[in-house]
């Protein structure tokens, strides 16, 4: 079944059933299809067909979530790129994607250069655009070929942390299969309400959309994340599920004055896109007394690797393989897949590649698939660790990982720990050339509060911590960098791209 059938039936099964919301518009199922096929008839009459690619450079809100189905019912493929890439990024994929039109909204001088070399349809005021989002909402609806399944419903492209950035290609089949996996796995019900923050150039986002169209629930869109604006649409809007990155939740359990919020509708709790520490886990158990609290460990390339749903038990676990996977920790340096390590041995982590939600292989990149895809197994480049449970935790990556006096150190161990003091906001760890040791291990902090380098260190020696695993030096900073999904950027650290605050930060 292909995604534009799938939102036909929803609309089907209840058409006055609040489906979208973006400040003050909201559109019911049927209003929205309505809106969905006018621009999909308009984006036809300027030339796109089936198998071509229609690239969106938009902030989250109704014109990037009607896009998605309009090229849904087309057999486009919509490109969602990060609307903050910078001239030469956004010139990268272009050339790379070859989109046949271009939806934008003027997010900076980048645009102007997109609508010079792609027919440009504006959402708002765009100079050089070829005409106007307004004018597709207003195009008469058509009757539009059926779709197969093994059409390309999306190209995502990562985040090109190591390197240019690759494209990810998702079928229709792939992309609801990842959606019913997502409602299953997150317990979702009829009629859900989420939070729509997380980007559409992001798998988390997009799967949001697509599984509150399977359960006619309502996805209230917020262009750009704000903590204190989330709790307002939370108590407004009665949201009942949050699928987030942790760095977002972060920014809402610190948000002053959350204690006296009504936070009674939102029930259900989902992250995924990066670790989460043990100190946030409690915390959002404290807060939000949620019923169910999600671990879901994935990718852009697979969705799902693994779930985990008893974090109060094990709060930095990634649980076991998900409805449709198959996930292995084997030996590093192995191409062989039955080269399985036994519990306790770190190894890196591999995920089957027959899964209804894997996708097939980069965007014209041979390289890449002969890197990452091997025997029909998916090599990630994640380190990982499974325990006598048969449960996976995830080590960091396996370029990330430390070799400090012979030994082998994972970031996440440690940053877990430092983590963990009151002092600590974000804290990232990496390793640093050093003569003695070969790499030294260092200690980025966003200090909350009144902390010194000592005060960590003798932190770290108390906490029953593996000494040789102790960080060296310890760097205070503004803000550590990080991905749109919260992932760290340790090569912008490495590069020494950070604003560094007093060694001992006073009260």
């Amino acid at each position: 079944m292909d995604l534009a059938t799938s939102f036909r039936d929803a609309v089907e099964r209840e058409p006055d059933a609040p489906a979208l919301v973006d400040g003050t518009l909201r559109l019911t199922y049927a209003q929205w299809l309505a809106r969905i096929a006018s621009v999909a008839t308009g984006l036809r009459a300027l030339g796109v067909g089936e198998g071509d690619r229609v690239l969106a450079v938009l902030r989250n809100g109704e014109p990037l979530c009607t896009l998605y189905w309009a090229c849904a019912l087309l057999g486009a493929a919509i490109t969602p790129v990060n609307w903050r890439l910078a001239d030469g990024e956004l010139a990268y994929i272009v050339g790379d994607a070859e989109p046949r039109c271009a939806v934008v909204e003027d997010v900076g001088p980048q645009i102007a250069r997109v609508a010079h070399a792609v027919p440009t349809v504006g959402v708002g005021t765009v100079v050089g655009a070829a005409t106007s989002w307004a004018a597709l909402v207003r195009t008469p609806p058509a009757t539009l070929p059926p779709v197969a399944e093994t059409a390309t419903a999306i190209l995502l492209y990562t985040s090109g942390t190591t390197g240019r950035p690759k494209g990810v290609p998702r079928t229709h089949r792939a992309e609801r299969a990842a959606a019913l996996a997502h409602v299953a796995q997150n317990r979702y019900r009829r009629g859900e309400v989420t939070l729509g923050s997380m980007p559409l150039y992001h798998t988390m986002g997009v799967r949001s959309l697509v599984a509150m169209a399977l359960t006619n629930g309502t996805f209230v869109s917020m262009p750009k994340f704000d903590a204190a604006g989330a709790l307002d649409l939370i108590e407004c809007e009665r949201i009942t599920n949050l699928y987030l990155a942790p760095t977002l939740y972060y920014d809402l359990v610190h948000v002053p004055g959350i204690e006296a919020r009504d936070l009674r509708s939102l029930t259900k709790l989902g992250y995924a896109g990066a670790p989460m520490t043990p100190s946030l886990v409690e915390r959002c158990f404290a807060l939000f007394a949620p019923e169910i609290f999600v671990n879901h460990y994935g990718s852009t390339e697979i969705y799902t690797f693994t779930i985990y749903d008893q974090l109060d038990r094990k709060p930095a676990c990634a649980g076991k393989a998900g409805l449709n996977e198959c996930v292995r920790v084997v030996r590093l340096g192995s191409d062989d897949p039955d080269d399985v390590c036994v519990p306790g041995e770190s190894g890196q982590i591999i995920a089957r590649l027959d899964s209804e939600e894997a996708f097939a292989g980069y965007w014209r990149r041979p390289d890449a698939d002969a890197k990452a895809i091997r025997s029909g197994w998916y090599f990630n480049g994640d380190l990982g660790m499974k325990d006598d449970d048969g449960d996976l935790f995830v080590l960091g990556r396996v370029d990330d990982m430390i070799i400090t006096g012979g030994e082998n150190v994972y970031p996440a161990e440690v940053e877990d720990v430092i983590a963990a003091h009151p002092a600590v906001g974000r804290c990232a760890i990496i390793g640093v050339r050093d003569e003695r040791l070969g790499e030294k291990i260092v200690a980025f902090v966003e200090p909350l509060a009144a902390v010194s380098a000592a005060e960590l260190d003798a932190y770290a020696r108390g906490s029953g911590m593996t000494q040789f695993k102790r960080p060296r030096e310890y760097v205070f900073v503004a803000a550590i960098p990080q991905s749109a999904s919260g992932k760290v950027l340790r090569t912008e650290l490495r590069a020494g791209n950070y604003t560094t605050l007093p060694q001992e930060i006073p009260s």
